[in-house]
């Protein structure tokens, strides 16, 4: 992009809210304090297919403890044998001891104060402290369907907090293998890799860090640290999202899977299923029961949704090629394209065909299966919370009061930004600030979209009729916690 060093108002809007939007869920991160517009124009390439256009430079104040991350270390890397690349202060070990002295004995005192004496052993206490902290903080992105979308060293903050929202994106329909950079095309920091690749970060902060800290003694850290308390932490997260507040049993882990297959069968959307689970009562009786699996049912993928998802995207003359080619010329086959992405293409096909033989009564009729027979486990599970109650009544106040402060009823979702980077690209504002009150009580019930709106727009004095006719027609009505429309399956974020 020509190093301008400039940003441009779409992207900075979606930091903005973004980073305000994590805070209030809870989950470490970045600050936004002002985002700032001008007049000067930048080209900007987005799609990166040749069509440019002019986009308003702006600028975000973002705040954060520090800025320091794992790759700042990394300016220290010796020469690499393949590339012959090396770090712009490689055998600068004077300044590493300074970065990590700075670091630990700002943002680490008490690990400082402990290891005052020893400087392998306070190392090592840093590097155990920002294992556990990363683990954690995966674990949160993981629990409230957050993509961050480029997870290279760069963007690891050495303090654990989540930094530099580019290509971000929440899920809406459950896919584990979701991505929501555009760009991503081998999938690499897809949502279920996400705890894998900040592992691998880590280890690559541990290389940097050597001789600083050996790597014998940073690697086996990692290994005894950082999954045992991913997990620990997702599934802590994910009993609350339940409601299991009473006990901790191991078949959770199990609970938890099943919940999270079952949605990836009827195409749930993440975030309205946990949402809609705290109305979920042990003792339904049967009509309250099919009510419920209808609302469950609604938030699951239609006929027409999957089609769009499952839409093959290679033409059948490519794919034909690539087949033979995989066969004939292994070696050229690796330069241009790879196994997986061959056989996600033939499951895309395979899942477009059964979709067309499917009537929108059978999905219904399948969802509904899909969902009633985990609600029935789920309903085992609570019984077992409720064994050695005596008030059962207080303990379902406290199991929902537990869950809505867990599940989100408000994310921000690519389609909300989306329109209110229109309305702003077209001089109103409105949108935006409304879109920011909204995600600073993601837990809570609000106004009414229409209320919302109209107080939003009472305040944006001066809009211009143009922006007005422009908010009429990107802000669709729908409401803040709907599934996202048809539409929105076509935003692409690079």
């Amino acid at each position: 992009r020509q190093a301008d060093g400039r940003k441009v108002l779409r992207s900075s809007i979606r930091e903005f809210l973004c980073s305000e939007a994590m805070f209030h869920l809870g989950i470490p991160t970045t600050r936004a304090g002002t985002c700032v517009t001008s007049d000067s124009k930048v080209v900007r390439d987005i799609f990166y297919d040749g069509n440019p256009k002019n986009e308003r430079c702006t600028v975000v104040l973002r705040i954060a403890s520090t800025f320091i991350r794992f790759g700042s270390f990394e300016i220290f890397k010796p020469t690499d044998e393949h590339t012959g690349r090396k770090g712009p202060s490689v055998n600068r070990n004077d300044i590493r001891i300074q970065m990590l002295d700075y670091v630990i004995g700002t943002f680490y005192p008490e690990i400082q104060e402990a290891y005052s004496d020893n400087s392998i052993q306070r190392n090592a206490a840093f590097f155990k402290e920002i294992t556990k902290r990363t683990a954690r903080l995966v674990a949160e992105w993981q629990c409230v369907g957050f993509c961050h979308g480029v997870l290279n060293t760069d963007n690891m903050s050495i303090v654990g907090l989540t930094i530099d929202y580019g290509p971000f994106g929440f899920m809406d329909r459950y896919d584990p293998e979701h991505i929501c950079n555009g760009s991503d095309n081998t999938g690499r920091y897809a949502y279920n890799k996400q705890p894998e690749i900040c592992k691998w970060n880590l280890g690559k902060l541990a290389e940097a860090l050597v001789p600083e800290l050996p790597l014998e003694i940073s690697e086996l850290i990692l290994e005894e640290e950082y999954d045992a308390e991913f997990e620990k932490h997702y599934l802590q997260k994910m009993r609350k999202k339940l409601g299991l507040i009473q006990l901790e049993i191991e078949e959770d882990n199990k609970l938890v899977s099943e919940l999270l297959e079952t949605m990836h069968l009827t195409g749930g959307d993440f975030t309205n299923i946990f949402y809609l689970l705290s109305s979920f009562l042990v003792d339904f009786d049967p009509s309250r029961l099919e009510d419920f699996l209808e609302k469950l049912a609604s938030q699951c993928a239609s006929l027409e949704e999957l089609k769009v998802a499952f839409k093959p995207q290679m033409d059948p003359r490519q794919l034909s090629m690539m087949l033979m080619l995989a066969q004939s010329n292994p070696q050229l086959f690796a330069l241009i394209g790879t196994k997986a992405n061959i056989n996600k293409e033939l499951e895309r096909i395979e899942q477009f065909s059964k979709l067309q033989q499917l009537t929108a009564a059978d999905l219904l009729s399948r969802n509904q299966r899909h969902w009633k027979e985990w609600l029935e486990k789920y309903r085992i599970r609570l019984q077992k919370e409720i064994e050695n109650i005596s008030n059962a009544d207080v303990w379902n106040t406290d199991r929902v009061k537990v869950m809505n402060a867990n599940n989100p009823k408000y994310i921000l979702r690519n389609y909300i930004a989306q329109n209110a980077i229109e309305a702003a690209e077209n001089g109103d504002f409105s949108e935006v600030r409304n879109v920011l009150k909204l995600l600073e009580n993601p837990f809570q019930e609000t106004e009414s979209f229409r209320e919302v709106k109209e107080e939003a727009e009472a305040e944006e004095e001066g809009t211009t009729a143009a922006a007005a006719a422009c908010a009429q027609v990107t802000r669709s009505g729908l409401p803040y916690c709907s599934k996202p429309p048809l539409w929105a399956s076509e935003l692409c974020v690079t």
